[in-house]
């Protein structure tokens, strides 16, 4: 699978779309589409989210859609999550609305 890492030092304004993942080590003011999206302890996204799997460790503002969910300790979000699996590890910071259903 394809990977795109955005650097810490890099922002961007505007939508991101694609179908491969994504490591976010600096600011996504927009939303995102792809396949999976790791936000790493200094990243943040401030828009919809909508993947098929996502691990938090930084900063989520807004929504959040994904069948597989792993917030880490550390994590501060303010978003409404969807998901089949959440996983929430002790020392993450969680403000929002949850969905968590299993659809077998």
């Amino acid at each position: 699978m394809d990977k795109t890492v955005i650097s810490e030092d890099l922002t961007i304004t505007g939508n991101l779309s694609g179908s491969a993942a994504i490591d976010i080590a600096g600011c996504i003011n927009g939303d995102v589409e792809a396949q999976s999206v790791d936000v790493l302890s200094s990243g943040s996204i401030s828009g919809a989210v909508k993947v098929k799997s996502a691990q938090i460790r930084g900063h989520l503002t807004g929504s959040l859609s994904a069948k597989s969910v792993e917030v880490q300790s550390g994590a501060i979000i303010a978003a409404s999550i969807s998901a089949n699996d959440l996983e929430i590890q002790k020392g993450a910071k969680l403000k929002g609305k949850l969905d968590v259903s299993s659809t077998d």
